[in-house]
């Protein structure tokens, strides 16, 4: 899949839905948040995932190193800043080479994770947006269970929270095949076909907005089978 050129679709997407709103509209999703404090984390964001890949450290890279870490004050020049976002962050793998190790939040991985991250984190806070102004999310399904898999990578450890129980999830997409399935069971995840103590059927998109929390699962045309309690104890693990 080509993250590359999704990131700079997305991420101008995003500033296409925030920056054709007013700044101080809160984002239900993001409690406490406005619509210009969710850009700034996205701009900001991104460029300390830059800052990580250039520094190549043991650890993460303290916020405060951020070049460029504050936006300009005028909205156009804001918005500009947000998209020019992705660029610092190609070029900063690019540099670095793709395959070069560096730290992420799972342990050393090579630098061309943070792209794949950064799409998908950008396509979330893309949803908090659309939801915040009223406007409509899109996303194409394979997008979309990229995502759903690099959210159970990154998710991974909090997945031993479900103990035995299995959760089963199934997107309804044509064209997916194998990769629109996630049984997450035993503290690990793999697409395969199968039952859960829960499962979810519903199309990929919907099923990313759940699993990430920025949608009720009964606001969705998901349908549940199984284990209400299992449910709960699901989504109370699928956050960061």
């Amino acid at each position: 899949m080509d993250h590359i050129t999704q990131l700079c679709d997305e991420i101008t997407a995003f500033a296409d839905v925030v920056f054709g709103a007013d700044l101080a509209t809160p984002v239900p999703t993001c409690p406490e948040w406005t619509l210009n404090q969710l850009y700034r984390h996205v701009g900001r964001g991104i460029r300390w995932a830059a800052r990580n890949v250039t520094n190549r450290l043991d650890g993460p890279a303290d916020p405060k190193t951020v070049p460029d870490g504050k936006p300009p004050a005028e909205p156009e020049a804001a918005r500009q800043w947000v998209i020019d976002g992705a660029q610092v962050l190609l070029a900063a793998v690019a540099k670095a080479g793709p395959d070069t190790e560096v730290w992420t939040f799972g342990g050393p991985r090579p630098a061309a994770w943070w792209v794949r991250r950064w799409t998908h984190e950008v396509a979330v806070h893309r949803a908090d947006a659309a939801i915040a102004v009223g406007a409509d999310f899109t996303l194409a399904p394979e997008w979309a269970a990229d995502a759903l898999s690099e959210w159970f990578d990154l998710l991974t450890p909090r997945l031993a929270e479900l103990g035995s129980k299995t959760v089963h999830l199934h997107a309804t997409d044509e064209g997916l095949g194998q990769a629109g399935e996630w049984t997450l069971r035993d503290g690990t995840w793999r697409h395969e076909h199968g039952k859960g103590d829960v499962a979810l059927r519903g199309p990929a998109t919907e099923l990313l907005l759940v699993t990430t929390r920025r949608r009720p699962v009964e606001q969705t045309a998901i349908q549940v089978f199984g284990d209400d309690d299992v449910l709960r104890a699901w989504s109370d693990a699928m956050t960061l």
